[in-house]
């Protein structure tokens, strides 16, 4: 699935527009593709709304708070306040009926189906398992310590002293970080 997010020009103090481009069916996403979601609301104390001001928009969130959001909104829709009432019934049918209801789920498979495509088409490769879905990243080579700067943390007469403990054992790092001397 394509999606869009517009910054407006006072972009952190007022939130980003998040839009899909592809066709969605799901209880917080109008027809028009924009996703209804209190963290993309204006920082505005609405009690029409239903919201508390903590749950809108303010400047400490970023893109990734925004799609970790919507992630989370597409797989826990809200149907206390749909965007797409004919999706939210659906799918409060879907749930109620736990899952022996197929028409929403129906819906949701072609449209996966569907995006599938349109990746596949793109170039893009979906993960399918959660090995294709988890980053990996490469352990960077070991240093020969020809890049290592001086750490001013560490004294030379300091380490000295600590001969007689195991050379092995971590001295920057402990295992526990929990501030506790017990660790």
């Amino acid at each position: 699935m394509k999606a869009r997010i517009k910054f407006p020009v006072d972009y952190p103090y007022s939130p980003p527009a998040f839009r899909f481009l592809t066709k969605m069916w799901h209880p917080n996403i109008y027809e028009n593709g924009d996703v209804c979601i209190s963290i993309l609301h204006p920082p505005v104390d609405d009690p029409q709304s239903g919201e508390l001001p903590s749950e809108r928009w303010n400047p400490t969130q970023n893109v990734r708070t925004i799609l970790l959001s919507v992630i989370s909104l597409l797989n826990e829709p809200n149907t206390f306040s749909p965007a797409n009432v004919d999706a939210s019934v659906m799918y409060r049918k879907w749930k109620d009926s736990k899952g022996k209801d197929k028409e929403y789920i129906e819906i949701i498979r072609k449209q996966v189906l569907g995006t599938t495509a349109d990746a596949e088409r793109d170039g893009v490769k979906v993960p399918i398992t959660l090995d294709e879905y988890c980053v990996r990243t490469q352990v960077p080579p070991t240093d020969d310590g020809s890049n290592l700067l001086y750490d001013d943390y560490y004294d030379d007469e300091e380490l000295e002293d600590d001969d007689d403990e195991d050379d092995n054992e971590d001295l920057c790092y402990d295992e526990d970080d929990s501030g506790t001397e017990e660790s």
